[in-house]
């Protein structure tokens, strides 16, 4: 019972929609509603932290190695989510790895348009090296929205001349913004993020700015040089194809990469870990990739 699983929580989340003609703010209360409820890992201490003015926290297992953390940035589409509403992914990351978690919190559109939510990221991309004393100390984690942005400054990192993680892992990464990739024809109903909902996370956050730019998306950049990359998506994602393109052109750039394909799981399904066998089940093969590089 897998698929099965997701068509009985999708049917249960669509009893509780999105407010109609909500603002930002009453979209943003009504997902930390409907997360609130949702189980997190046992035995996860959580410490909140600031970061760049943002609040952010570090959910630490018991008897973890604070000499090394994995930094991971939530999704949203760069209008909600929070630290708080993502505790189901950070802290089952926390427990599979068994070190630390920066869940980091970054300023959110309209309000504050792009790219300043990819500064924010970067920011505490150079908070966490510092804390662990190097970035072969540092895991760095994303999906959705933060999928972007975790490779974002991973790469920004790189043309910096900074030091790079030891590992990247990307779930169901938001990319290709220009949506011109197979699967946003083919999957443009899929569950959780249909096209609609994505044009208007790419409104309130881009306007009418080139999309390509890589202030806003990595998707076109070189990707020579970046560490062991570990992907995760759905094929019942409208952003299936993104992770399909960029794991040819890093395999091409000559990147240790791995792509994971779920079948027939939708966008994000890592929100459902508690009910959804393949939600946790994903957790599980990150915190490996995670723990056999950051060693």
């Amino acid at each position: 019972m897998t698929v099965e699983q997701l068509h009985q929580i999708l049917g249960m989340s669509a009893e509780n929609p999105p407010p109609e003609n909500g603002g930002p703010d009453e979209i943003r209360a009504w997902f930390e509603g409907m997360m609130e409820p949702t189980p997190t890992a046992e035995g996860i201490a959580i410490e909140p932290v600031t970061i760049a003015g943002n609040p952010c926290e570090i959910l630490r297992p018991e008897g973890a190695d604070d000499s090394k953390i994995v930094l991971y940035v939530h999704g949203g589409g760069w209008l909600f989510g929070s630290p708080r509403s993502h505790r189901v992914i950070a802290s089952n990351l926390a427990r599979a790895t068994g070190q630390p978690v920066l869940s980091v919190e970054y300023r959110k559109a309209p309000e504050h348009p792009a790219p300043a939510a990819h500064d924010d990221v970067f920011a505490a991309y150079g908070w966490a090296v510092d804390k662990v004393g190097g970035a072969a100390n540092l895991a760095v984690a994303g999906d959705s929205a933060g999928g972007n942005m975790a490779l974002s400054a991973v790469v920004r990192a790189r043309d910096t001349g900074q030091d790079l993680p030891a590992a990247l892992v990307l779930m169901s990464p938001a990319l290709d913004l220009t949506g011109e990739g197979e699967s946003h024809k083919t999957n443009a109903d899929a569950p959780l993020v249909d096209a609609n909902l994505m044009g208007l996370f790419n409104m309130l956050a881009f306007g009418e700015r080139d999309r390509t730019s890589p202030e806003f998306t990595p998707f076109n950049a070189d990707m020579s040089g970046l560490p062991p990359v570990l992907i995760h998506v759905g094929t019942w994602e409208l952003l299936f194809s993104d992770s399909e393109a960029l794991a040819a052109r890093m395999q091409a750039a000559g990147v240790d990469v791995s792509l994971k394909v779920w079948d027939g799981m939708c966008h994000n399904h890592q929100l459902f870990a508690p009910f959804l066998e393949e939600g946790m089940a994903s957790l599980d093969e990150v915190g490996a990739f995670v723990s056999a590089r950051l060693t």
